[in-house]
């Protein structure tokens, strides 16, 4: 029997013109006691509104369902249900994990109050009670040092830990339903691995079912029991885990499936040297006495050092806090640092100044990196501004026009903002704007993590064929193996600022020497 029944359900959401947007259409789910269902599917497919449905979370009455929609929990209909009822559902019987904890968690409040605030709202207990059932909460995630963590601000936390508190929070009152909405997408593979862990066990022991909200398949295949591929607000197929990835039938769940498996390197690359970095070291004060004299500092990059030829990209690899974006933004300049940076054995900042144009960045997150009050003739064209002071206005637009084409976008997306884009066309946009002022080398921070497993693919893609076309040299930055290792030619692994293993990509791959690599690709292909 079904623990949860959602039975043709449609969402619209009303615009200011009268007209409304399907994005859900006639979903049809089950959700049976003590297993995990996996909703798989890119931005936009439903699988988020499909799930904040089932809490009544959605922006009612701008959003709306249609009348067959249904879902059933426990003989009782949610849809459109009493909020003096759901109030007494969520949280306690059925709970919620969103995707970005540090936006979730409040800033201003201890996690120890965040937690026991979700045990008031639905336990009459003491304060000591309450005290101990945080504590239990805590370790029952695996935080280490409970009691010392509980008056820890969300920020002093990692990403793991973060999500780890909203797990404690979320299974607080032990929900019958826990539903998980992206939970693991911007955390390193190795945490990751330690939350879908995590979440097998607490099922098994609290003997609850999990809805698993992802768009990255090889995830979902990892933890859930049964899989539903949701496209274009429909699903598309449904089935049990092993049965979706061994005889997937629509073509959208095998191009899902192809985009996981990206896992060809590059060939070795036998060119001039076009940068090389000596010694590059970063710290940062940690405590300083009464007169500002730093006491103790952390050694964010420790002596690192590398080469990159031309047209060859260099992929760094490593968890969060090992030094892989500080050692970027130290090698554009955006960090004082100790060392040396050439380009062609000049050095890049000390005495060539004109050579910083050729060493360019594209930033993890495109939406907080571009301006939102430009559009994108004037965020493609800013650099123009500073390089090429000379052009006209007829020259300018050229270019601009030459180099939107060439990372795939029409011109008609010309005069619009940032917010009006999904997030590949914005990572394209970043790119653009990078490709303008013909760089020899471009750092890529994450350039991939924060976009669908598809469009991921395209964007490995695309920058695979802008490197051929013009010789281009990449850093290569990210915690996503399948990625780097599509990337590739030479792989640098970094842990606590230092290099623990570097080679050619199928050597990194195929024999790793040190644990921690070893580690990271374990964690990276299950």
């Amino acid at each position: 029997m079904s623990l949860l029944q959602i039975s043709h359900l449609s969402v619209f959401f009303a615009n200011k013109k009268d007209k409304s947007f399907q994005a859900v259409k006639d979903v049809s789910l089950k959700i049976e006691k003590g297993k995990i269902l996996g909703i798989v599917g890119e931005t936009g497919s439903g699988k988020s509104v499909t799930a904040l449905s089932i809490l009544g979370l959605l922006p009612y009455p701008k959003a709306y369902h249609s009348k067959e929609s249904s879902i059933i929990f426990q003989n009782q209909e949610l849809i459109n249900l009493d909020n003096e009822t759901f109030r007494k559902i969520r949280g306690n019987q059925i709970s919620f994990i969103f995707q970005e904890p540090m936006s979730s968690l409040n800033p201003l409040h201890k996690i120890g109050k965040q937690i026991a605030e979700s045990i008031k709202m639905h336990q009459k207990l003491s304060d000591t009670e309450i005290r101990k059932r945080t504590i239990e909460l805590l370790q029952a995630v695996k935080i280490p040092s409970p009691e010392q963590k509980m008056n820890a601000y969300p920020f002093e936390l990692s990403g793991g830990q973060r999500q780890r508190v909203m797990i404690a929070m979320a299974i607080a009152n032990n929900p019958q339903i826990l539903i998980a909405d992206e939970p693991t997408t911007a955390l390193d593979v190795t945490i990751q691995e330690q939350i879908i862990d995590l979440l097998l066990e607490l099922k098994q022991k609290l003997n609850m079912s999990i809805i698993f909200i992802s768009h990255n398949l090889r995830l979902v295949h990892r933890i859930a029991d049964n899989i539903a591929v949701m496209y274009q607000g429909k699903v598309v197929e449904y089935g049990s885990s092993q049965k979706i990835f061994e005889k997937p039938r629509h073509n959208y769940t095998k191009k899902l499936i192809s985009s996981n498996l990206l896992l060809n390197s590059q060939n070795k690359i036998e060119n001039d040297i076009i940068l090389k970095a000596q010694n590059i070291r970063v710290s940062f004060p940690q405590q300083k006495n009464l007169w500002g004299r730093v006491m103790k500092e952390l050694k964010a990059v420790d002596n690192v050092s590398f080469k990159l030829r031309q047209g060859e990209t260099l992929g760094i690899v490593g968890e969060s806090g090992s030094g892989k974006t500080t050692l970027a933004l130290a090698a554009v300049n955006l960090l004082p640092h100790g060392g040396e940076i050439y380009i062609k054995n000049n050095s890049l900042f000390k005495k060539h100044e004109k050579f910083s144009k050729d060493i360019q960045i594209v930033f993890q997150d495109p939406y907080n990196s571009l301006n939102p009050r430009m559009n994108v003739r004037e965020i493609i064209g800013e650099g123009l501004s500073v390089y090429q002071k000379h052009l006209s206005k007829t020259e300018r637009e050229q270019k601009i026009r030459q180099i939107l084409a060439e990372v795939e976008l029409k011109p008609d997306v010309l005069d619009k903002y940032p917010h009006e884009f999904s997030g590949g066309q914005r990572q394209r946009i970043a790119l653009a704007r990078t490709l303008i002022l013909k760089p020899k080398i471009i750092f890529l921070d994450e350039p991939t993590s924060a976009l669908d497993v598809t469009i991921q693919a395209q964007i490995v893609e695309l920058l695979k064929k802008l490197q051929k076309k013009h010789q281009l040299s990449y850093i290569f930055i990210s915690h996503d193996m399948h990625a780097v290792r599509a990337m590739s030619h030479q792989i640098m692994v970094m842990q606590n600022g230092q290099v623990v293993e570097s080679g050619p990509a199928e050597q990194i791959f195929n024999a790793p020497q040190q644990i921690y690599t070893q580690q990271l690709i374990k964690a990276s292909l299950i």
